[in-house]
């Protein structure tokens, strides 16, 4: 036993001390209990099939109603395809890419919670990339390892999102003060915006995890701030985190190039 104990304070020594150590035992940790959460939600999934069920087809129908063989064109002819090509027959490049993953792990009862996908760097996940349900946001990858990564949710006392009212595109951030899982705050909405009950916010153009018009929530409260120009919004998430078995993971093409330019100072400032 006491061997044992002084096993675990070695390890917990060595990787404080060192960078390297640290991300080993870290990503072998994710494996582990990605594997252990894998099982168990497993046995979850079976008595959720109803739910995911019902989620599959408002996502189809949401896909459907997106084809253009749904609009009435003179060529009566229809040829669907799927584009696989980096640019469209518009020669568009293509931004964003969904990545489809199952949701092995999941927390809502804390102020830091965290989701674990069966999807890792040998699939293509990078930290950074934004994570969505078929309802709405859901967060955004913070650490990899081969096989599984581990998402920050919205859910986080750190997480932040750019957003917007969806009819007057006036912008602000949300925040989650760790109470309720079925609901979040959107700070610094200027006071000039026509709030209404039942408004719809969703990701804004700013982001560069999500792409823009994401859903996020519907508004519920107008909280007034007596002491400045803003308004702080009470909104119902969009996304059940009770119940979350899918998500996508967004990869954002041009990431690195626009945070890497935002957070590049200014060489004129001293």
């Amino acid at each position: 036993i006491c061997f044992i104990i002084l096993q675990i304070c070695c390890i917990v020594m060595l990787s404080n001390s060192s960078k390297t150590h640290e991300a080993f035992f870290a990503s072998a940790a994710n494996e582990v209990t990605g594997g252990i959460n894998k099982k168990y939600y497993g046995f979850k999934e079976y008595f959720s099939l109803k739910q995911i069920n019902k989620q599959l087809a408002e996502e189809n129908a949401l896909l459907k109603n997106q084809l253009i063989s749904n609009y009435d064109i003179p060529d009566t002819s229809v040829l669907v395809v799927t584009d696989s090509l980096i640019r469209d027959t518009l020669n568009r490049p293509r931004k964003y890419t969904y990545l489809p993953a199952k949701v092995v792990g999941n927390s809502v009862v804390s102020n830091a919670n965290f989701l674990m996908l069966e999807r890792g760097s040998k699939q293509g996940i990078q930290i950074d990339m934004g994570v969505v349900s078929p309802q709405g946001i859901v967060g955004v990858v913070r650490e990899v390892s081969e096989n599984y990564c581990k998402v920050m949710s919205l859910l986080h006392h750190n997480s932040g999102v750019s957003a917007m009212l969806q009819k007057s595109k006036s912008s602000g951030d949300i925040f989650w003060d760790g109470n309720d899982p079925h609901f979040v705050t959107m700070r610094k909405v200027s006071k000039s915006a026509n709030v209404k009950i039942g408004d719809t916010v969703v990701t804004s153009t700013y982001s560069s995890n999500y792409p823009s018009g994401i859903m996020i929530g519907t508004v519920v409260e107008v909280k007034p701030d007596p002491a400045a120009s803003f308004n702080n919004l009470k909104l119902k998430t969009s996304t059940n985190f009770f119940n979350i078995q899918y998500v996508y993971v967004i990869k954002n093409t041009r990431h690195d190039e626009q945070t890497s330019l935002s957070n590049k100072k200014d060489a004129k400032q001293p």
